[in-house]
């Protein structure tokens, strides 16, 4: 972020008179002025990828597209994403939120609107590239500069507000891509039209918004009185100082570290079920006989399930102190509930078990993301973050060339949920060892003498704990 435009207290950490009553005050603060304006960006963010999923109903057939088609056009985002992803938010470190997320809100509203009008397979190949690459940076982007706000026992809870935004833009997104494709032929534009026009402008008009109104870090805000600023430094800079962490030279070094590539090995099936699950739900609603526009209502359903959950996991993870296991229960839950939903003979119980499964995937997320923060600070973070972020995305990419690959072969909507179920089953048994094994790691780290033996890479070993 920028530098300080004023000098805050960073005298070595100690209680001083009243820093609880600060501490609250000052976190109630940035929450209420902070909060609310990232996930109305993520709510948009999040209708601007799974609108597609939407459009699908008539697109695939006025463009003369296959499922398989489709699904190499929907998952060409995330190829976008993960090749711009890291140096997108390394450059949002040096050039500070306020304009960078401005720019990626401007650019991917722009993409989202030119869809409306794609004319062919290579024109629609072509825009959701573009999307991801527009998109890069925004995700991680927030999960760095929740860093630079909040202090480690609230960046859970912080994470879990924000990604809500992604379960009530699936429930807004169900809600209205329904309707919008029933105003078919209004205008002269179809249908699915509808749905990338209208849910595309208001990025736009949010671009601006954010560049008149979002500091760039707590140094910058208006609304923090100077003792919150230097309460919020002290305790920012005490936890970087005593918690071991690592802040390379080059930023870029941090894609060295062990510990990143085995999150990032690990988050692959989060994403991998969840884009798996959220583009193929309004398919599966198709196969009980209603329309469009209840399709979308329904579809409301799974998402305000998962909202709750995303406010309780991370909330009962903070209470207890547990955190592996608040990350890798959710997903065994999702997996188990992903091949319940095949196996019962009822439509309502189907659909109610990806209630369940839509629940665990995302809310196994928010205590996830807090933990690349305990071991790396600075434009480290930024890069390890958005490294992490863009390799599990690729099970996006994954997921959405294999499940109506899956679909295509079987004639099965719920098919594909057994390979879903597989992926998660496999990735959450994965994170419960190598959570552990950070873990572990970081008890090293705070108790003794550094150690390097997740640092193994001789640009990394030399950096300053």
């Amino acid at each position: 972020m920028q530098a300080p435009t004023r000098p805050v207290d960073v005298r070595p950490f100690e209680a001083r008179p009243g820093d609880d009553r600060l501490s609250r005050e000052t976190v109630r603060t940035v929450t209420l002025r902070l909060m609310p304006l990232l996930g109305l960006m993520y709510l948009i963010a999040y209708i601007d990828r799974q609108n597609i999923s939407y459009a699908k109903l008539q697109m695939v057939g006025d463009l003369g597209l296959s499922e398989s088609v489709y699904g190499l056009g929907a998952s060409l985002f995330f190829l976008g994403y993960f090749l711009f992803e890291v140096p997108a938010n390394v450059f949002l470190e040096r050039v500070g939120a306020r304009r960078w997320f401005a720019r990626i809100m401007a650019t991917w509203g722009l993409v989202t609107v030119l869809l409306g009008f794609t004319q062919n397979t290579a024109m629609f190949y072509v825009l959701r590239f573009l999307l991801g690459v527009a998109e890069a940076g925004f995700f991680p982007g927030v999960l760095f500069a929740l860093t630079l706000w909040f202090p480690q026992s609230h960046r859970a809870a912080m994470i879990g507000w924000f990604m809500i935004a992604s379960a009530l833009a699936n429930a807004v997104g169900a809600g209205i891509g329904g309707a919008l494709l029933d105003l078919d032929g209004l205008l002269g534009l179809k249908g699915w039209q509808w749905v990338f026009v209208a849910t595309g402008l208001p990025a736009l008009v949010l671009a601006v918004v954010v560049l008149r109104i979002l500091p760039d870090g707590p140094e910058k805000a208006p609304w923090l009185a100077p003792a919150q600023r230097d309460w919020l430094a002290r305790t920012l800079k005490h936890e970087r100082d005593t918690g071991g962490h690592v802040e390379h030279g080059n930023p870029f070094q941090a894609l060295l570290d062990k510990r990143v590539w085995m999150l990032a090995s690990v988050y692959v099936a989060f994403p991998l079920a969840a884009y798996g699950l959220s583009y193929w739900l309004p398919t599966v609603v198709k196969g009980f006989g209603v329309s469009n526009t209840a399709n979308g209502f329904i579809n409301i359903i799974p998402w305000i399930v998962t909202a709750f959950a995303l406010w309780w996991v991370p909330r009962h993870s903070a209470r207890t102190g547990e955190q592996i296991w608040h990350v890798a229960g959710p997903g065994l839950i999702a997996a188990a509930a992903l091949a319940a939903s095949v196996v019962v003979p009822y439509p309502s119980l189907q659909f109610a078990f990806l209630c369940v499964a839509a629940a665990g995937v995302f809310s196994a997320q928010p205590v996830f993301w807090s933990m690349p923060a305990t071991f790396l600070k600075g434009a480290s973070a930024a890069a390890g973050i958005a490294a992490i972020n863009s390799v599990g995305n690729l099970g996006g990419f994954i997921s959405q060339n294999a499940v109506p690959f899956i679909r295509d072969r079987t004639g099965s909507t719920f098919a594909p949920m057994y390979f879903l179920s597989a992926c998660l089953t496999v990735g959450a048994i994965l994170m419960f060892v190598v959570l552990s094994a950070l873990r572990r790691d970081a008890a090293r780290r705070t108790a003794g003498p550094p150690v390097h033996d997740f640092v193994e890479s001789p640009a990394a070993s030399g950096a300053g704990r």
